[in-house]
């Protein structure tokens, strides 16, 4: 099985190895250089720009007005503060409407120093995902709760509760891997789905609010250091730093509890 000292930099061969071996993935969000070298030396393998940044950074009531832009600059400062954690950076609403809108604000995010983009849904998104994969873009794919759909979906809710819509988020998982995506995030999904869709999937599965069963776990940073954003703090936001101590300390009992299967446990998960 792969160690965290074997893994100089993560590649996408070697989280696909990882889910072989049975390693769990750590990720974290971050949005500044000194939180990316934080993360980085401390057991975080993948970081995210998320666009989350619109909520705990801007202070915006969604992610939607987030612009391509805004990712880009987020990127560039996270990228100077990582030696070994991969960069994933979100494809803002919108920006990933078209093939060829998300193929321009893909390279834009790329040449910025991300190392793969991440986009929210299925659906049309499947030629978005497959037109990025053919040009050597690395996706990652976002099902369940998704944000950027939170005006269509009636606010912040569980995805695939009832059989319906479970059997629907099973084939969007695996229609996602067969377009080329190499890891999948799943948000605010009922443990049983989840883990019954990474077990069927070739690729990773990343889970937030998805239960123990994912191949890893992801948080925001604001809520692993327990920060008051003025939002109703989901089921699965555990508050870190009030056993870790320090920041650092945080972050390490974060990914230990990702590593080790505590976290997230039934009181974090739906």
């Amino acid at each position: 099985m792969s160690t965290q000292t074997e893994i100089r930099k993560w590649t996408l061969p070697e989280l696909a190895q990882a889910k072989r071996d049975g390693r769990r993935l750590v990720m974290l969000t971050a949005y500044d250089y000194g939180f990316a070298r934080v993360a980085d030396a401390n057991g975080v393998d993948l970081v995210l720009i998320g666009d989350s940044l619109g909520m705990v950074v801007q202070g915006r009531a969604s992610t939607l007005p987030v612009s391509v832009a805004d990712i880009v600059y987020h990127t560039g400062v996270v990228a100077r503060g990582l030696a070994r954690a991969m960069l994933v950076s979100d494809l803002p609403f919108q920006s990933d409407a078209t093939p060829e809108r998300a193929l321009e604000a893909s390279v834009a995010l790329l040449q910025a120093g991300a190392e793969m983009v991440k986009l929210e849904g299925a659906g049309h998104k499947l030629e978005v995902i497959r037109f990025l994969a053919e040009r050597d873009i690395p996706v990652c794919a976002h099902l369940g709760l998704t944000p950027q759909s939170v005006l269509k979906l009636g606010g912040y809710k569980v995805q695939g509760r009832d059989e319906a819509a479970a059997a629907r988020l099973r084939a969007d998982a695996l229609a996602v891997a067969e377009a080329g995506a190499s890891l999948l995030v799943l948000e605010c999904v009922p443990s049983a789905v989840a883990t019954a869709i990474t077990q069927a999937l070739p690729i990773p599965t990343i889970g937030i609010g998805a239960g123990p069963g994912c191949d890893g776990q992801v948080l925001v940073l604001h809520d692993l250091l327990g920060i008051d954003m003025g939002h109703r703090r989901p089921k699965f936001v555990k508050d870190f730093l009030a056993d870790g101590g320090s920041i650092a300390g945080a972050v390490r009992a974060y990914a230990g509890a990702v590593r080790d299967g505590s976290f997230p446990d039934a009181a974090h998960s739906y």
